[in-house]
């Protein structure tokens, strides 16, 4: 796994990409090295996009989950998991 993006006192911070090899799998904020704001997950076997949305602490909190391209969920989120 590989990255690029910014440190602040040895933890990542601000916007970052991180790779599975060459394939992009995250591009988001982070925040004393936790995802924290806006990100976007792919899938690491073909680099579609799998979830939009919002991150508090690593946590999904608010977003879109996609499978094979389409909107499959659009909502809530509670401990990473679908709520609402």
């Amino acid at each position: 796994m590989s990255f690029e993006g910014y440190f602040l006192n040895g933890e990542k911070n601000g916007f970052c990409k991180e790779y599975s090899g060459l394939r992009l799998i995250f591009e988001g904020e982070y925040k004393d090295g936790k995802k924290n704001g806006k990100g976007k997950e792919y899938y690491y076997m073909n680099g579609e996009l799998i979830f939009e949305g919002e991150y508090l602490y690593n946590w999904k909190i608010k977003g879109k989950e996609y499978i094979k391209g389409r909107l499959e969920y659009e909502s809530e989120y509670l401990f990473n998991e679908k709520w609402n």
